[in-house]
């Protein structure tokens, strides 16, 4: 069904930065919408079911660390359960000659997962919200100055009036989705082509087995392999190993034919043959993620550009404002950064905002 209305604000995506502008958006009182173009919320913040209905396994986003603030507060305010990632045990290296055993876990640092998965932070924001403020199967086509000092956000079912706009999605995939009628100034569009997804390149595997048996050989389940195709391989179980899982990441572009038998194997010759058959086995394959990935993200590649300035300025006459993990300045690629670029935005939102109702007010004094 088609639609035309207006609001002070729409917020482009709903993963972890564009639940997090909207919400801060929606408490300061702004009329608000978010269009999300998948079926769900999340975006990379991705968990799997599994038996325990309280347990998940990430396909995506899954740990966060200390010092990481926004995450830590947002979990003690919805009561999201965490835990310790499992450390204990020696770690591996696999190399062309061989496996070697190392003696500690030489690959995972101290850090905290979430119990029920990351994708219960999206949850946690999404329920903060009216419902109706919140789209989904509604991805974004063209976002158009409109000449009464506003934007036309353009979708196949109608457009959306806005004051401003919040992009919260990978500006690599934004500059490839959404057309900006050649708005934008010509160093922002060459930054934001360039720019690497996060995640985006990248395949996540998730072996989910009927126990931790690694652990039982002293094992901590981390691995750094030279021959792949998992290059690093953890522990990815639950609280107490339940449910038991190794994860690891691979380069998205050796997901071909016979990817999951060669994960399989690689699993069985560093564990055991109790490796070679998890009872499930999934790969995320972030490349082929059509809302995440553009169709350049296997060559973009430097990381530098994360939280670039001129992410940290509005476009389109200060009223399109950035937010992604990528445009963070600080933690940029962590659910934590994610927060952080959408709370940047709706700050950003909210004082040019301010600005103008002072000069109207000045005008009509």
């Amino acid at each position: 069904m088609s639609h035309q209305d207006s609001h002070d604000v729409v917020v482009i995506g709903a993963g972890a930065s564009g639940l997090a502008a909207a919400t801060a958006l929606h408490a300061a009182g702004r009329d608000l919408v978010a269009l999300e173009a998948r079926d769900r919320i999340g975006g990379r913040l991705l968990s799997a079911p599994t038996s325990n209905p309280e347990r998940a396994l990430d396909l995506g986003a899954t740990w966060f660390w200390d010092g990481e603030e926004r995450v830590r507060a947002l979990t003690m305010l919805s009561g999201i359960a965490t835990f310790d990632q499992h450390l204990a045990g020696d770690s591996l290296l696999q190399e062309t000659t061989g496996t070697r055993r190392l003696t500690g876990n030489l690959m995972d640092t101290p850090s905290r997962r979430f119990t029920a998965g990351s994708q219960a932070i999206a949850t946690a924001l999404a329920a903060m919200l009216p419902t109706e403020s919140l789209r989904l199967n509604e991805p974004v086509t063209a976002i158009h100055m409109n000449g009464q000092g506003g934007l036309d956000v353009l979708t196949p079912t109608g457009t959306v009036h806005a004051e401003h706009v919040v992009l919260a999605v990978p500006p690599a995939l934004a500059l490839e989705r959404i057309d900006f009628g050649g708005a934008l100034p010509a160093d922002l569009v060459r930054l934001a082509r360039s720019t690497p997804v996060w995640m985006g390149a990248v395949a996540k595997v998730v072996a989910h087995y009927p126990r931790a048996f690694w652990r039982e050989e002293g094992l901590a389940g981390a691995v750094f392999s030279r021959t792949g195709p998992l290059q690093e391989i953890h522990d990815m179980s639950g609280p107490d190993g339940e449910p038991a899982a190794l994860f690891g990441f691979a380069h998205a572009r050796t997901v071909r034919p016979g990817f999951e038998q060669a994960v399989t194997a690689q699993l069985a010759r560093l564990f055991g043959p109790a490796a070679a058959t998890p009872a499930v086995l999934h790969v995320q394959d972030w490349s082929a993620e059509r809302w995440t990935a553009p169709s350049t993200v296997r060559h973009l590649a430097d990381h530098s550009l994360f939280g670039h300035p001129l992410y940290q300025r509005p476009a389109l006459d200060g009223r399109l404002h950035w937010a992604s993990t990528e445009t963070a300045t600080d933690h940029a690629g962590h659910i934590e950064g994610a927060l952080a670029a959408g709370a940047r935005a709706a700050q950003s939102v909210l004082a040019a905002s301010s600005s103008a109702s002072d000069v109207t007010s000045g005008v009509t004094a």
